[in-house]
């Protein structure tokens, strides 16, 4: 089983409003993230929720989709929304989704679910021109090791130490190294979509 564990419990500080609930075309931005998922091979969804819970929960419609309250989320740590997910599913593989990454891509999931699936290891990252994206996939024989970092510490930390046992995937587009902090990030993905969709943005205060 894989569980995909969606981050949406940070402050968005630098946004000035909460990401996963930015308009995305007819949507937010969770709705359409989750709407992906819901149409890759994962057995479950949980959506780690945190800063304006209840209208995060209101987003997630039908489905295999749960959401996962982390009460440590105003810490502004991502770290702490990984940790509660891995406790909250008896999934054998977590594939880490963040909630402000709105260029998710259904082939890119497939190819991590894919190679994990395969065989070819139980850390699976996506990578586009050598640089490391999102999301990524990790193995429960890994999890007590990520269970045990401390406050202030980081995912990165993990990978440094396991660095040989990563299996890369390649995608095809920039989309896995996208994920969006600042209103004038937001502007450029939301601009990128409608264009590409030929939708007509609707007037928006970020």
């Amino acid at each position: 089983m894989i569980a995909a564990v969606v981050l949406a419990a940070g402050l968005s500080t630098r946004m000035g409003q909460a990401k996963p609930l930015l308009p995305w075309g007819e949507r937010t931005i969770l709705e359409h993230i989750l709407s992906i998922l819901l149409e890759c091979p994962v057995d479950e969804i949980l959506v780690i929720t945190g800063h304006e819970r209840e209208a995060v929960e209101r987003r997630l419609g039908q489905g295999p989709v749960r959401a996962v309250f982390n009460p440590h989320y105003a810490a502004g740590e991502m770290l702490s929304s990984i940790q509660v997910g891995l406790c909250s599913t008896a999934a054998d593989a977590a594939l880490i989704v963040l909630g402000d990454q709105p260029a998710l891509e259904r082939a890119v999931v497939e190819m991590i679910v894919s190679a994990y699936r395969a065989g070819r290891g139980d850390l699976v990252i996506p990578s586009y021109q050598r640089r490391r994206g999102h999301p990524l996939l990790i193995g429960r024989r890994h999890w007590a090791d990520i269970l045990a970092l401390s406050e202030g510490q980081t995912l990165r930390e993990f990978f440094r130490s396991v660095g040989r046992e990563i299996h890369h995937v390649e995608a095809a587009t920039s989309g896995v190294l996208r994920d969006m902090d600042t209103p004038a990030d937001y502007a450029r993905e939301l601009k990128d979509y409608l264009s590409q969709h030929q939708m007509v943005p609707e007037t928006m205060e970020v």
